[in-house]
């Protein structure tokens, strides 16, 4: 499919399709950010949203494509899609199966079945449980809604970009947090199009950045999965990627990598200075403002994309003390030291 098979317009339809429901979250100014940055940093707060992610505006416009007659709904996630998705089949009263793999946050599972929906856990990467996913689609009828590489999700992911544009028309930069290229495609579609000369860019972990691997490649690969702050950022893009790994190829002006030590310090930063709790994804665009992977003479604007989150971990991070994820030993460092 060409990557200008979605326009504009799109964006302005699923505006519509999802107002009221998933729109409108607030854009504040940080002023300590602003202040490090030398320029000024807006936080766009998806963490607002009902569900606690940036994630509900591409099911619910998703959803409102679903053919009459479809008996329910499954997806791959890790974590904030499967939540958005079964928030938004119980509105309709649809059956809703989640699939994620083993190194989904058991706090995140919670919340999907707290939502009435069904959890499978396949596997050990984002792959597995996609796999499993379209097993389900075609063994059981039921209608697959894609985390990222979807019309209809990439144009309500999108809306985000509507809204930084029309409240703050002098952006100059937008940090998106990448992984499959749902939120950053959509971002970058519609701010260009308003703004041809903003910039979009994305950031990722450094550790099992497929779309970054995937672009340096020219091509979607896979790759190694790890366990991370920025959990929501992990998994593939899909080896038959159609829509979003050309457009973030197209779109966006760069892709930087933070490490997870430069995101417990922005966890900490959000916490300690602006007293919000976010995910680890979250905090990505601020990782790299406060490690000079990015700079800018105007202003930015990152966003926010989720708040669900384990709080045991997420005390330990902003508590100062050592964290382990999997395998991986997060350092425990004060905040100020």
């Amino acid at each position: 499919m060409p990557t200008d098979a979605l326009t504009l317009a799109d964006v302005l339809v699923a505006a519509s399709v999802i107002r009221g429901k998933a729109d409108a979250t607030p854009l504040v100014p940080s002023s300590h950010l602003s202040e490090r940055a030398g320029y000024e940093v807006l936080l766009k707060l998806e963490t607002a949203q009902p569900m606690g992610a940036f994630k509900l505006r591409g099911a619910l416009n998703a959803m409102a494509a679903l053919p009459d007659g479809t008996p329910g709904v499954v997806c791959c996630s890790t974590g904030n899609h499967g939540r958005a998705v079964a928030y938004a089949a119980r509105q309709r009263g649809l059956r809703c199966v989640v699939c994620r793999s083993a190194l989904v946050p058991e706090a995140k599972v919670a919340g999907i079945r707290a939502l009435g929906a069904e959890v499978r856990i396949i596997g050990q990467s984002q792959d597995d449980a996609a796999r499993e996913s379209a097993r389900l689609c075609a063994a059981e009828g039921l209608w697959q809604i894609p985390p990222f590489d979807d019309a209809h999700v990439i144009a309500g992911q999108g809306t985000i970009g509507l809204e930084l544009l029309a409240a703050r028309p002098d952006l100059e930069m937008i940090l998106v947090p990448l992984s499959g290229g749902g939120l950053a495609a959509g971002v970058a579609l519609a701010a260009k199009a308003i703004k041809p000369q903003i910039r979009v860019v994305g950031v990722s972990m450094d550790r099992g950045a497929a779309m970054q691997a995937s672009l340096l490649a020219g091509r979607p690969v896979e790759v190694t999965e790890y366990p991370s702050l920025a959990d929501s950022l992990g998994g593939g893009i899909g080896l038959d990627n159609r829509l979003t790994f050309a457009m973030c190829r197209d779109l966006l002006d760069d892709v930087v990598l933070v490490s997870e030590e430069s995101l417990r310090d922005a966890m900490q930063v959000l916490f300690h200075e602006e007293r919000m709790v976010a995910e680890g994804a979250s905090v990505a665009g601020i990782a790299a403002l406060l490690t000079g992977a990015v700079r800018m003479a105007g202003p930015v604007a990152t966003i926010l994309t989720g708040r669900n989150l384990d709080m045991t971990g997420f005390s330990a991070v902003v508590s100062g003390r050592d964290l382990k994820i999997g395998d991986l030993i997060i350092k425990g460092k004060a905040y100020g030291a």
